[in-house]
């Protein structure tokens, strides 16, 4: 059986590499690396099906090197240490051999520790490929002795550049009479990915009724919308499109742009994100960016978490919605968030300071002998329940982490404190 063109179309050179010129164009970084014949351990950070294999794959062969792999979703440590000894049996002419673990997000952290020796000590090449962030999914050891690289998902060019030369090139598809007349389809399903882009192309020539020796095939954007089955929605919820639709909708909020917040929640929605991820979200963003300036908002996102969980999907969506727009279009502020940074900024300044014995209790008669709590004024036994003393340290008993922002409630806010404090 013949294997899938996205296979057979697998490049054996950098020259037929298509994609990713930023690392591997002329005068890039990995360029000159190979060129150079030293290559470092390097992760390659990218989503799928933009030649991170292919790549560690062409290094490997193209320096002439052993090349070992694995699999994060099959190997344990055993097989790690395994492929690590027999690498070590093969190291000669001072060419490290290359190990190649696709997945590496998916190793656990005793696993990403058995890798560590080899790394430090250049038995190994190690060649990571991950969609995930490395930052996130890398232990700190092993990621601070690895270059990371980023490859970006391919333009359309890349596409088209791609799908010419399997249907030129490729052995099978050369044979028949393929025009592709509209592309748009193609290039919207495969969503910047190589390898669906041939798929797709392969099972829409496959399935076509004129597949038959010497009879054209045109391919047009309604045949390919035809032929697939499935919406492939481009989001993976585990992924790294998942904290860029994330970080969209929470800026859409914050920026009160309800129409942006929405579409970025539809899409999370369309992908299949756990819902109370997105719940949690807006609580969050409720506290972080409206805050103060509208304090019924945490309320709502509050009481959208709760009803989420009663009512589920699809009615959810709803709630969510109702609850993405009301954000949006509230005031904003942040000076709560700014004010608990302030606060914990001046705690790793000046640390432990001591709690002023006035404001400590004093449950015992060593503790009143102490003199906890002697000289503490109770507030509410002074006129409108306020005053005035130190709640502070004395050490930075004159310091102010809360600041008022420019909108209606804080500046109420900050008429209430400017009236007790003309009080004093």
């Amino acid at each position: 059986m013949n294997r899938p063109l996205a296979e057979r179309m697998r490049p054996q050179s950098l020259d037929d590499y298509v994609g990713q010129n930023h690392l591997v164009g002329r005068g890039s970084v990995l360029r000159k690396m190979i060129d150079a014949g030293t290559v470092p351990s390097f992760i390659l950070w990218g989503p799928p099906g933009v030649g991170k294999t292919t790549l560690a794959r062409i290094i490997s062969t193209q320096l002439d090197i052993p090349f070992f792999t694995l699999s994060a979703v099959s190997s344990g440590v055993k097989d790690v240490r395994e492929v690590i000894e027999k690498a070590k049996t093969t190291f000669f002419d001072s060419k490290r051999p290359v190990l190649f673990i696709d997945e590496i997000h998916r190793f656990s952290k005793s696993q990403q520790d058995s890798l560590l020796a080899a790394v430090e000590t250049g038995a190994i090449t190690l060649i990571g490929a991950t969609t995930e962030n490395p930052s996130f999914e890398v232990i700190s050891p092993l990621l601070s002795r690895c270059q990371v690289y980023v490859l970006k998902s391919l333009g359309a060019d890349d596409l088209l550049q791609l799908m010419h030369k399997a249907l030129t090139a490729d052995v099978e598809l050369k044979k028949k009479k393929v025009t592709v007349q509209e592309t748009a389809a193609l290039l919207r399903f495969s969503g910047g990915d190589a390898r669906k882009l041939l798929n797709i192309l392969e099972l829409v020539i496959d399935a076509d009724e004129n597949n038959q020796p010497d009879t054209p095939i045109i391919i047009t954007d309604e045949k390919v919308v035809d032929r697939l089955q499935e919406n492939p929605v481009a989001y993976d919820k585990g992924g790294e499109m998942h904290y860029d639709i994330i970080s969209a909708f929470i800026k859409s909020i914050r920026g009160s742009d309800p129409d942006g917040a929405v579409y970025w929640l539809a899409r999370m929605v369309a992908g299949g994100e756990d819902p109370k991820f997105i719940a949690r979200r807006l609580v969050i963003s409720a506290a972080e960016d409206i805050g103060l300036a509208n304090p019924n908002a945490l309320l709502l996102a509050n009481a959208c978490f709760d009803a989420l969980t009663k009512i589920g999907f699809p009615e959810g969506r709803i709630i969510l919605a109702e609850t993405t727009v009301y954000l949006a279009t509230s005031p904003k502020s942040n000076s709560a968030y700014m004010a608990i940074e302030n606060a914990a900024a001046e705690v790793g300044i000046s640390g432990d300071l001591p709690v002023p014995l006035h404001l400590r209790n004093a449950p015992t008669q060593l503790m009143k002998n102490l003199n906890y709590h002697k000289g503490y004024k109770y507030a509410h036994d002074y006129e409108s329940n306020y005053v005035p003393q130190d709640y502070l340290p004395e050490e930075i008993k004159d310091k102010k982490f809360w600041f008022s922002q420019n909108n209606v409630q804080e500046r109420k806010i900050q008429e209430y404190l400017n009236a007790l404090n003309k009080s004093k």
